[in-house]
């Protein structure tokens, strides 16, 4: 499976949405910092799954049609940063869904995540990437689970990867760095954690109109989960 993460920066690149689907043959993109009132039902076969409704600067995640159907979202808020006390950004900083794969009825569990930004400690992003990890679970119990997306952590990354693998997860980052927009923080800001996946590697795609790079993850299923009875939708 071919996921795609994209910061858009304030919906700055939107428009180049449709062309990473297609040149890459993604089969779902998780967004961040998109306008959730100014982006389509649909982008070259991937069909919106949900967006955020609280926030100003949102979260989406979309999914290909002909492979998955969403099953059940999850949209959560985290604890919060000054930031968000007085700028009020973003309200839900996970956004989860749980898809079937058409053909042979198993689920997996995709989430887009957008954590505090660099004004706020390390320690409450770790603080809220936990939490995001253990409402992954509970969405779908047992069931392979992968978040991506910006979790705005450049330095002190054996500290969060510890706490990641802590909870069971796994975390991993890209080829190269995904963040150029100030000269002392560039970095990877952009990466996935995952639990029953194999992440066969992560590529940082060309930089756009955002002052994060889009990243590219291919990845599978380490292990066939159990069949889920398909039920009325």
């Amino acid at each position: 499976m071919k996921v795609i993460s994209y910061n858009l920066r304030k919906h700055r690149a939107a428009g180049e949405l449709a062309a990473l689907v297609d040149a890459h043959s993604a089969d779902v993109l998780c967004l961040q910092e998109c306008d959730t009132r100014d982006i389509p039902a649909e982008i070259s076969g991937l069909r919106l799954a949900e967006a955020t409704q609280r926030n100003r600067l949102g979260l989406a995640v979309y999914y290909r049609e002909n492979t998955f159907r969403a099953v059940e979202i999850r949209a959560i808020a985290l604890k919060k940063s000054l930031h968000d006390y007085v700028l009020k950004p973003a309200e839900e900083r996970m956004l989860g869904v749980r898809l079937r794969d058409i053909d042979d009825g198993h689920e997996i569990i995709v989430a887009s995540f957008h954590a505090a930004p660099l004004t706020a400690l390390n320690s409450l992003r770790r603080h809220q990437i936990r939490t995001a990890l253990t409402e992954l679970q509970a969405l779908g119990p047992g069931l392979p689970a992968l978040m991506v997306g910006d979790y705005n952590y450049p330095v002190f990354k054996e500290n969060l990867g510890q706490a990641v693998r802590d909870q069971g997860y796994e975390l991993t980052l890209s080829d190269s760095r995904t963040y150029t927009r100030y000269r002392f923080f560039k970095g990877h800001y952009d990466f996935a954690t995952s639990i029953g996946w194999d992440i066969a590697h992560i590529r940082t795609l060309p930089q756009g109109l955002s002052d994060h790079l889009p990243i590219l993850i291919t990845a599978q299923v380490t292990a066939t989960p159990p069949t889920v009875a398909t039920t009325a939708e």
